[in-house]
């Protein structure tokens, strides 16, 4: 890992807060509030920083930062649970049945993910043969689509695995609706009756869900290392860690059952970067005996490893993180362009990106 990634502020203290608190300097402690804000991880930071009791150490100048992160991640919190609310009663009216995604899903089911992180949308999934109806009662309940050029509309419902961005035309929430986790033109096909059958019903909600642990951890890997936007990209880490960290303690040296779900689904070769890449930057504790199995199954060949590596580490750090800006941006501009090949065939990726980059042009 580059030198600078590996010392910054923000990597060393989440790997070990109690630790590391105590050794910042004032200057220092400015520099992680930084680098926090820009991962939008704060929250997160002020989270570790009361549950591990290290206030103290926070200069007292600083301290209103974290105060306000708390306040920001409590109202995002109230605001998201509140939509779920309105989501629920939307379906449930229809009788279809959903499952939560990613951070709505940790709120709902109390992983630990949740606990200081920020959501800009909500993030749902139907089956299917529902997709239509559930439209049509989010609408009746004020989701609008967001996409209304005739190829955007194409785009998402031909190719995609969700139907184009939603938005409340009163409180102006966004919501994604998916009906498998990757596009059914991409390699990758993970069969979505497959994750179905393992969902887990939301105490009190008959007929809102959430995925299972083990796909909680494949999804969340799989979301971050096909989607071409690496911005949040150690927030995602960062979420990936702490169910990783819950699956340890729920199932103790029970990992075979893991590599043996990725399998099944097509995913072994997103959950070998998900662990390779939580184990590089925040030591999450997984088995050594786990990481080489998956190797031994997914891992890429030296060169494409080795550019990962280098892209990768780069495009997930903030820009203030000890990076040249220029080397950051072509980073991310390359995983971007691998997201869309990961995503759709050449026949379809090449017109699509000429088309995008045709309309900003204009």
């Amino acid at each position: 890992m580059p030198e600078s990634i590996m010392q910054s502020c923000l990597i060393r203290f989440l790997r070990d807060p109690q630790h590391s608190a105590a050794k910042l300097s004032p200057g220092e402690w400015q520099m992680l509030i930084r680098q926090a804000r820009r991962s939008n991880l704060l929250s997160r930071m002020t989270h570790l920083v009361e549950t591990y009791d290290l206030l103290s150490f926070v200069p007292e100048h600083l301290q209103p930062h974290l105060y306000s992160a708390q306040l920001v991640s409590s109202s995002n919190l109230r605001s998201v649970k509140w939509e779920v609310l309105q989501i629920y009663t939307a379906l449930s009216e229809a009788d279809i049945p959903f499952a939560l995604l990613k951070g709505a899903a940790y709120v709902m089911s109390e992983r630990d993910a949740f606990q200081g992180r920020l959501f800009g949308d909500i993030d749902i999934l139907v089956r299917d043969e529902q997709l239509k109806e559930a439209e049509k009662a989010l609408i009746k309940h004020g989701w609008f689509c967001t996409k209304i050029d005739p190829y955007d509309q194409k785009y998402y419902r031909t190719w995609m695995h969700e139907l184009p961005p939603l938005k409340h035309l009163k409180r102006q929430t966004d919501l994604d609706v998916h009906h498998t986790i990757l596009p059914p033109t991409a390699a990758a096909k993970p069969d979505i009756n497959k994750i179905w059958e393992q969902v887990i019903e939301v105490k009190d909600y008959p007929g809102m869900y959430v995925l299972s642990l083990q796909d909680m951890i494949l999804h969340s890997a799989t979301h971050l290392f096909h989607e071409g936007d690496f911005e949040q990209g150690l927030r995602d880490v960062v979420d990936l860690d702490a169910l990783l960290r819950e699956y340890s303690l729920e199932n103790g040296r029970a990992w075979a059952g893991l590599l043996t779900r990725a399998e099944t689904l097509q995913l072994s070769r997103s959950l070998y970067y998900g662990l390779r890449y939580a184990r590089m930057l925040l030591k999450t504790p997984v088995p050594e005996a786990l990481t080489r199995e998956i190797a031994t199954q997914a891992e890429p060949f030296g060169f494409s490893r080795y550019l990962m590596d280098k892209m990768l580490l780069k495009a997930m750090m903030p820009s203030c993180i000890g990076q040249r800006t220029h080397l950051l941006g072509l980073a991310r501009f390359i995983l971007f362009i691998r997201s869309h090949y990961l995503r759709m065939p050449m026949r379809l990726l090449i017109p699509h990106l000429l088309r995008k980059a045709l309309r900003q042009e204009k």
